[in-house]
């Protein structure tokens, strides 16, 4: 399995930033004042467990401590677009470099991308929507 030494710079904050960016997406593209908290509180849950119980020791490191990828003013199209090109880049640094380790991270993206969107109310159209854009930039169907 791959360590955070095994990734430059680069590589390793885009695969940082797919995992908050794709709670981040989801939550921002349907808005609700009272929601957006029940979704911060998923997305933070969802990435305390991972550090704490993922199997993949690369997964505990990506989300340990960091920051939030983008600013609250960010637009949901700035967000999507930011947020599919760092899953995208994420896979393929994976694939090449950790393909063991691929798995697990589309795994915690997709839990934590589901958990945010079900964290307030049935799921929206719009976060359906921005499941599916989620899915596609990790070549996931499922």
């Amino acid at each position: 399995m791959a360590t955070r030494a095994d990734f430059t710079d680069e590589e390793w904050k885009a695969m940082q930033e797919g995992i908050a960016g794709a709670g981040m997406f989801v939550a921002i593209i349907d808005r609700g004042f009272f929601d957006s908290f029940k979704e911060a509180n998923a997305l933070a849950h969802h990435l305390r467990e991972a550090h704490e119980h993922s199997d993949s020791l690369l997964v505990r490191d990506l989300v340990a401590g960091h920051d939030r990828p983008f600013g609250m003013t960010a637009s949901p199209e700035e967000i999507e677009r930011s947020t599919v090109a760092a899953l995208e880049q994420a896979v393929t640094v994976l694939e090449a470099k950790s393909p063991e380790d691929l798995p697990a991270y589309r795994q915690l993206v997709l839990e934590l991308s589901q958990s945010v969107a079900e964290a307030a109310k049935d799921v929206s159209p719009q976060e359906n929507k921005a499941l599916d854009s989620i899915r596609a930039a990790l070549g996931s169907t499922g």
